[in-house]
């Protein structure tokens, strides 16, 4: 019976360190083959950034092609076939039902996502399926211990998928955190641009608008250095809270830049 270990996440966008990770417990022995199932939405997260589910199964298939093992790492986009949003054990039961009598299913996790485990539909059934959990870098797992497996020496990454969405809108360098092809369909896509995260906050804003909503997008006209922009959602934040001290700080800050920009040097 082939044992195949499911590695589920939002891959918003699938990076080196997943890569790695599914690398590793094959090389370990763990398992014949590793599937990223690629997830429409979380239930249990926002879904901030996401990217069309479409596109982020495509760049988990071009990962899987460039990693060391592409015959055995694969992504799934089975959960675009069941009932939103996906739960984790309604996957596990249609996979089961399906390919149960040729596959034994082990799963991979990270370390926050056992924690919040307890929170997850029917958490007990999920729990018994073997479940290996890598740690973030410098913590240890504290949930569940007894019933999970701890990959202590897992390969870690200092970056996140959040880390990349944040640094794509300004042009930065991403080389190191995703796989060449990946990086070239996202911007072929434009995925993350910096005019769709602009297009993400406003539609935020227009459902929600609080301070967190304005102070997030005026942030991001502040990096796009749109001085007038960005101080007028500062200033939206602060009449929604006047003693908001991270707007009062961004709003500052704009004023000195606007202020010495066009100060008339020339007749002081």
């Amino acid at each position: 019976m082939e044992r195949v270990m499911l590695y589920f996440g939002s891959f918003n966008p699938v990076h080196k360190g997943h890569i790695a990770l599914a690398e590793y417990v094959l090389e370990k022995g763990l398992c014949d083959r590793t599937v990223l199932i690629v997830s429409p939405q979380s239930p249990y997260k926002q879904a901030a950034g996401l990217a069309p589910v479409i596109d982020r199964f495509e760049m988990a298939e071009i990962a899987c092609a460039a990693s060391k093992y592409p015959d055995r790492i694969q992504a799934s986009a089975v959960e675009t076939l069941l009932p939103q949003p996906s739960y984790t054990i309604d996957t596990l039961r249609f996979l089961e039902e399906q390919c149960g009598g040729k596959m034994r299913f082990s799963i991979l996790m990270g370390a926050d996502q056992i924690e919040g485990l307890d929170g997850w539909k029917e958490a007990e059934r999920i729990l018994e399926y073997p479940i290996y959990v890598y740690p973030r870098r410098g913590e240890k797992v504290s949930r569940h211990t007894d019933r999970i497996i701890v990959l202590d020496d897992a390969p870690l990454q200092d970056f996140a998928a959040t880390d990349i969405r944040a640094r794509i809108p300004f042009g930065e360098d991403v080389s190191a955190m995703v796989h060449p092809k990946v990086l070239a369909y996202i911007r072929d896509k434009g995925l993350w641009s910096a005019e769709s995260v602009l297009r993400d906050f406003d539609a935020r804003i227009e459902e929600r608008p609080d301070e967190a909503a304005y102070l997030a997008r005026g942030k991001h006209y502040y990096r796009l250095n749109r001085w007038g922009d960005a101080l007028n959602d500062f200033n939206r934040a602060l009449s929604l809270n006047p003693d908001s001290a991270e707007a009062q700080q961004y709003a500052r800050m704009v004023r000195e830049i606007l202020d010495f920009r066009y100060k008339d040097i020339y007749n002081p």
